[in-house]
C-alpha cells in the first residue's frame, strides 16, 4: 500500500506536511487495517502510531460525515490525551468534513451527551467517561467500525482494562486496533473474547 490508495485530501494534506512515503511502521500495518484485520501494533514511542492510527481513520471514514452516530471510537489515558489527540486529528482533516468529538471527566455529562446526540464521526474518550454516557442511553455504538485504543499502557491502572473490556459487549460487529509500546499478557483475553484473528505486529 502508498499513499496513493489513500483518499485524495489525505495525500494532498501528507505532501503539504512534507511526507515523502510511508515510514516503516506505517508500511507494515496501513493496508492491514484497511483490509479490516484486527491488531495490535506494538511499537516503541516515535515510530509513527499516532500518525498511522489518524490516517488509518480518515480514510477508513472516507473523510466524509455520515448521518449522527460516532464510527470511529478511541480509547485515550486522560483528557490531555484527549485533546492531544483532537488536535493533530485536525491537522490531517483538512479537506474533509468528519466531526470529531472528545469525552473526559473533566466536563459536564449532560452537556456531552446533548453535543454527541447532535452528530459526530470520531469519539475520542477516556473510558470512564465513554461507559457512563453509554450507560444513561447518551451515545449510539451501532454504527461502529473502529474501537481504538492509543497508547494502551494505561489501560493496567485505575481499572481501566475493565472498563474498555466492557465496550465491545455492546458492539456488534467492529474492528479493533490496539497502539502500545509492549505486548501485555492481559491482551490474551481479548484475543479470545472479540478480538478474533487479530494480529501482533511489533516493530522496533
Amino acid at each position: 500500500m502508498s499513499f496513493k490508495k489513500l483518499i485524495e485530501p489525505l495525500q494532498e494534506t501528507l505532501k503539504a506536511k512534507g511526507y515523502a512515503g510511508m515510514l516503516p511502521l506505517q508500511k507494515l500495518i496501513l493496508s492491514k487495517i484497511k483490509g479490516g484485520t484486527n491488531l495490535f501494533v506494538i511499537a516503541p514511542q516515535g515510530s509513527g502510531k499516532t500518525t498511522s492510527l489518524i490516517i488509518s481513520v480518515i480514510n477508513k471514514l472516507n473523510g466524509e460525515a455520515f448521518e449522527d452516530a460516532p464510527r470511529a471510537l478511541i480509547f485515550v489515558k486522560d483528557k490531555q490525551a484527549a485533546l492531544n489527540l483532537e488536535a493533530e486529528f485536525k491537522e490531517y482533516t483538512k479537506g474533509t468534513d468528519l466531526r470529531i468529538y472528545c469525552a473526559y471527566e473533566e466536563h459536564n455529562m449532560e452537556l456531552q451527551r446533548e453535543e454527541i446526540y447532535l452528530g459526530t464521526d470520531i469519539v475520542i474518550a477516556t473510558p470512564k467517561r465513554l461507559n457512563r454516557i453509554f450507560y444513561l442511553n447518551g451515545i449510539n455504538l451501532n454504527e461502529l467500525q473502529l474501537c481504538i485504543v492509543e497508547d494502551a499502557e494505561f489501560l493496567f491502572r485505575n481499572n481501566h482494562f475493565a472498563e474498555v473490556t466492557r465496550t465491545p459487549e455492546s458492539i456488534d460487529k467492529c474492528q479493533y486496533l490496539i497502539f502500545s509500546t509492549k505486548f501485555d499478557d492481559r491482551f490474551e483475553r481479548w484475543q479470545d473474547s472479540f478480538m478474533y484473528n487479530s494480529q501482533i505486529i511489533k516493530y522496533s
